[in-house]
């Protein structure tokens, strides 16, 4: 099999963490996981699901992509293109799956930070649409607030989180903030 990303070594047998059976790119040091191989060792690992925890310490990893995560690839086995997962907000990069014969592709690095977070054992819940959406909405919300941080500066922009999230816990907390905004449109 020929490396999908540089595509200037064939790939060799390996294994990575827990005895998954691997080929790996001398040149790159990308990672290709067979289906099948994923799917065996998947078996052997407990039972998990990804929750929001995982998305929030996604957005503070600090992990350095890879070049060749920018460049699309076709698979080692069957030649089709590879679809791509958002993982990470910070400092993204994309796992990729042939949806053919489901084989996956990690860049260099990719697979450590999968286990950092826990999601190595669940990399197929990365291509679903509630993944995605989670990503998306995540993404929305880091932009809200940077654009509050950018208006506000730092230290009040702080504070308004702070009692945001204050009010949000609190039972009465629509009152606080019908005041609020009383005080600041004057009324």
């Amino acid at each position: 099999m020929q490396c999908p990303k540089c595509k200037q070594s064939k790939l060799r047998s390996g294994n990575l963490s827990s005895r998954l059976a691997v080929e790996s790119c001398d040149e790159c040091k990308g990672t290709w996981i067979p289906a099948e191989n994923y799917a065996d060792w998947q078996s052997q690992q407990p039972q998990t699901s990804p929750n929001k925890i995982h998305f929030s310490e996604a957005l503070n990893v600090d992990f350095v992509q890879s070049p060749y995560d920018t460049k699309g690839a076709l698979c080692p086995e069957c030649s089709r293109y590879l679809s791509r997962a958002k993982v990470m907000l910070t400092n993204p990069f994309y796992v990729e799956r042939c949806a053919n014969c489901q084989g996956i592709w990690c860049d260099h690095g990719e697979w450590d930070i999968l286990e950092t977070l826990g999601l190595h054992s669940t990399i197929e819940n990365l291509f679903s649409a509630e993944w995605q959406t989670q990503v998306r909405q995540l993404q929305q919300i880091s932009k809200e607030r940077q654009a509050t941080i950018d208006k506000l500066g730092t230290e009040l922009a702080n504070l308004v989180f702070e009692v945001g999230e204050k009010l949000k816990n609190h039972p009465n907390g629509d009152f606080g903030v019908a005041y609020l905004i009383r005080q600041i449109s004057g009324s």
